[in-house]
């Protein structure tokens, strides 16, 4: 186990040193000066700001070269790297806030966005594994097509599209004001009681995790449907039949376990999307997370940052891949770590 263990990470930190270096060619690639600012231009634009002109050109100049922009790609990746793994020091905003820290303006807004996902993970993932059972189960059947026709309906929906439509049909303004517009963080008013602030901080969470949710659990029910018709054709669930078991008892006990790992397999991608947030939803209902901080910094190719954010999401995506090979062996026996050593 350790031996395979050594390996996966000798392996991560390979891959993971390949998506920074082609993250950090694409971005230098890319059009657009980050330290080019609109103050700059404008203050250069008159006589009058002529002098502050000048000293922001100063800055700027200062800011090429503390970012290496003027050397080859690979002279400033490697001073960023070397920053990184030696420092631990991912570097300071070029434009988004210029000159903090960049791991600071992310830990600001990783909670908002974690919390976030981490409800709408959870509910997908309660929905979908009995939708797809009921509709394993019920193959071929009037209930098997209703609910197939409704998911794929769901899954075909943009999502920017229902968010709107949820806030002008349920938010203040819309038919039913029933919910709040935008932003996660309830007003709370002197001498409030504890039920009601958490009653009123659900009330900012529902539309935004029902939009990151739906289409979600349509998929991966869709999925949990097909595993489990795999797993119910198998020798051994006809074997538990014929010995006297109930359906439920052949279902959920000898079943679902086996179909789990398809799911499994899925989990790798979550970790990621919660970080990278979802960057549509966040932005109509003005959620200051990871998706509109991302958003910011590709508009305003603050490159320390985007570095930050590509090393977060690829380390949490060999992570989750890491966390779905532990669990393989979990889940099911017959898998292991010795037999993965070829």
């Amino acid at each position: 186990m350790l031996r395979y263990l050594g390996k996966r990470l000798i392996l991560a930190v390979i891959t993971l040193f390949a998506i920074l270096l082609v993250s950090y060619f694409l971005v230098r690639l890319a059009p657009g000066d980050p330290t080019k600012s609109s103050f700059l231009e404008e203050s250069q634009a008159s006589s009058a700001g002529l002098a502050a002109g000048k000293g922001a050109l100063v800055r700027n100049t200062s800011l090429r070269e503390k970012l290496h922009l003027d050397e080859p790609v690979m002279v400033g990746f490697y001073y960023w790297l070397k920053g990184v793994v030696l420092h631990g020091d991912f570097g300071d905003s070029a434009s988004v806030d210029i000159g903090r820290p960049v791991t600071d303006i992310v830990l600001e807004r990783l909670p908002v966005t974690v919390s976030l996902n981490f409800w709408a993970i959870l509910i997908t993932y309660l929905l979908a594994i009995p939708i797809g059972i009921h509709s394993a189960i019920s193959k071929n059947k009037k209930l098997d097509a209703t609910i197939t026709f409704v998911l794929f309906l769901l899954y075909s929906l943009m999502s920017a599209w229902v968010a709107l439509l949820l806030q002008s049909t349920f938010c203040e303004g819309g038919r039913w004001p029933l919910l709040p517009l935008k932003g996660l963080k309830a007003s709370v008013a002197p001498g409030e009681s504890t039920w009601l602030i958490l009653w009123d901080t659900t009330k900012h969470y529902i539309l935004p995790v029902i939009c990151l949710s739906y289409a979600g659990f349509a998929g991966l029910s869709r999925y949990a449907r097909s595993g489990m018709l795999d797993v119910i054709r198998q020798d051994y669930i006809r074997t538990a039949r014929a010995k006297g078991l109930s359906e439920r008892a052949v279902l959920f006990k000898h079943a679902l376990r086996n179909a789990m790992i398809i799911l499994i397999t899925l989990f790798a991608s979550l970790l990621p999307g919660m970080v990278a947030g979802s960057i549509i939803i966040e932005h109509i209902f003005n959620i200051p997370g990871m998706g509109s901080l991302s958003m910011m910094a590709l508009g305003s190719r603050d490159i320390p940052l985007l570095m930050t954010l590509f090393a977060f999401g690829g380390t949490l995506t060999l992570a989750g891949i890491m966390i779905a090979d532990f669990l393989y062996v979990l889940v099911d026996p017959r898998i292991s770590f010795e037999g993965k050593k070829s």
